[in-house]
């Protein structure tokens, strides 16, 4: 698949080792924002959507971490996340709510960003390793292959199989061990910028993701750059 983009990269012609790696978030890229899912989830569920950020908010908080941390690595099951969060909603703001199935109410209505499958399937064929770089909860794996099947990646680092999370340094100093590459040969491609931040620290480069095209052109930016860079 030919890229919408001119640029022909030295490397196309070196072979898959020498190709740079770019590493795909899930959520908020290969899926709508984050923030319409958020407002969608609250319309459906009846609970405004500054009740259930705060309450997802404390609730990390009272494990030691942010929101979404204790689903992530995980340190609650989906059930006893959901059991807080209904408590913290009652107690902090006087509503009674079921959140329960959260997952399945999360992506439902949810479709996956073709625009940017394409993109990554063009960077592929140019001999790019592509994989997938995601904060997931291990609940939410069957809906993450349900929108995005496996095929469209070289590999996949998922935060509930390796027991850290973006934007931990540990993380992607994995994932450039999985896809054989230097730091600096490694892009996120993220639509968190505390995330790309995070690569940036560990050594990489980074596009915060806006929209499919601006990533994709991002990405052609980062492979002319000299050091690690963050390109919006």
């Amino acid at each position: 698949m030919p890229s919408r983009f001119p640029y022909d990269a030295s490397w196309s012609n070196a072979g898959p080792v020498t190709a740079p790696a770019l590493w795909t978030d899930f959520g908020g890229v290969l899926t709508p924002p984050v923030e319409v899912t958020f407002r969608d989830f609250s319309d459906r569920a009846g609970v405004p959507l500054h009740a259930l950020k705060e309450a997802m908010r404390l609730v990390g908080e009272d494990h030691g971490t942010d929101a979404m941390g204790v689903l992530d690595i995980p340190l609650l099951t989906e059930s006893a996340w959901i059991e807080a969060l209904e408590l913290e909603l009652e107690q902090g703001f006087g509503l009674v709510c079921d959140l329960s199935n959260f997952g399945d109410r999360w992506f439902a209505g949810r479709r996956a960003n073709a625009d940017w499958l394409e993109h990554l399937a063009a960077f592929r064929s140019r001999g790019l390793f592509v994989g997938m770089l995601s904060n997931l909860p291990p609940s939410w794996e069957r809906h993450r292959r349900h929108l995005v099947d496996d095929t469209h990646f070289d590999d996949l680092v998922c935060s509930y199989a390796v027991g850290v999370r973006k934007p931990d340094p540990e993380i992607f100093q994995l994932a450039a061990q999985r896809a054989g590459r230097a730091p600096q040969d490694c892009i996120l491609v993220d639509d968190m910028e505390k995330n790309c931040a995070g690569a940036i620290a560990a050594g990489w480069r980074a596009v915060h993701f806006l929209n499919a095209d601006q990533a994709a052109l991002g990405i052609e930016r980062l492979l002319l750059a000299p050091a690690p860079t963050l390109v919006h």
